[in-house]
C-alpha cells in the first residue's frame, strides 16, 4: 500500500525556478551609519540632513539613502517631507513622557532581577565602569561620565537574563541615547545625577532587589524631568 502522508519540502515536479534570494547590506549599513550619527550627537534635533555631503562621504547614490531615510523615520528618528528632505525628529515632552514611562519600568524590572542573576564578574565589571564614570565627573568630562552612563544601565539590562526584556530595550536604544547629547545639563544636575548613580552600585552591591528596583525608577523620573526642562530652553 502506497504511503499517502503527506511530507514537507515543494515537489520537486512542481518547484519554480526561482534564483536564491541575495538581500544586499548596502541599505543596512547606510541606516547604521546615519544612526550613529543621530546617536553620537553629530545630527542634532531639528537638523536637516546634509543629503550631498553623506553620499560623497559615503560613496553612494541618492537612492539607498532615501531608503535609509524613510527605514529611519519609520523608527522615529527622522521626519521626512516631499522636496524638504530629512530632518532629525525633535523629541517632544508628551514623547519624552511616553518613553521614560516604560524605561522606568524596564529597567526597575531589571534591576531587580539582576540582584539574583549577575555573577561576580558581571559586577566587578559594572563596579569598574561606574569608577571610571566618577572619576569623568571628577574630571568635569560630561561627554564621558554619560557614555559610561548609558553603557551601565544597558549592563544592569543585560545581567537580568530575560531577553524578552532586552528585545524591548534595545528597540528604545536609538531614542534613549541621543538624550545624551542634549544642551548640557547644570553643574546641579551633574551632581544629583552621579549621587544617584552611587545609590544604585550600593543596592546592585548588596544584591537588594525592593531597593535597586526603587532607585533606578526614582533616577529615571528625575531624569524624565532634566530631559524636559531642557527641551523648553
Amino acid at each position: 500500500m502506497a504511503d499517502t502522508t503527506a511530507k514537507p519540502g515543494i515537489r520537486p515536479e512542481s518547484s519554480p525556478s526561482w534564483a536564491p534570494i541575495v538581500r544586499p547590506a548596502l541599505p543596512e549599513e547606510v541606516v547604521a551609519r546615519i544612526r550613529q550619527l543621530i546617536e553620537d550627537g553629530l545630527l542634532l534635533p531639528g537638523s536637516r540632513i546634509p543629503e550631498r555631503q553623506l553620499c560623497a562621504q559615503l560613496g553612494i547614490s541618492r537612492t539607498p539613502l532615501r531608503e535609509a531615510f524613510r527605514a529611519l523615520a519609520a523608527a522615529g528618528l527622522l521626519e521626512v517631507q516631499p522636496r524638504r528632505g530629512a530632518t532629525v525628529k525633535r523629541l517632544q515632552p508628551d514623547e519624552i513622557d511616553h518613553m521614560f514611562e516604560v524605561l522606568e519600568t524596564l529597567e526597575g524590572m531589571a534591576g531587580e532581577l539582576a540582584c539574583g542573576r549577575i555573577s561576580d564578574a558581571e559586577l566587578a565589571q559594572v563596579g569598574e565602569l561606574h569608577g571610571k564614570m566618577m572619576a569623568c565627573h571628577r574630571r568635569r568630562q560630561q561627554r564621558g561620565f554619560f557614555e559610561l552612563n548609558q553603557e551601565i544601565h544597558e549592563r544592569i539590562v543585560k545581567a537580568a537574563a530575560n531577553p524578552i526584556l532586552t528585545r524591548i530595550y534595545d528597540g528604545l536604544s536609538g531614542q534613549i541615547r541621543r538624550i545624551r547629547y542634549l544642551p548640557k545639563i547644570t553643574v546641579a544636575q551633574w551632581a544629583v545625577a552621579a549621587k544617584e548613580h552611587e545609590a544604585i552600585m550600593q543596592a546592585l552591591k548588596a544584591r537588594n532587589r525592593r531597593a535597586l528596583g526603587a532607585i533606578l525608577r526614582a533616577h529615571l523620573r528625575n531624569k524624565r524631568q532634566r530631559v524636559k526642562a531642557l527641551l523648553v530652553k
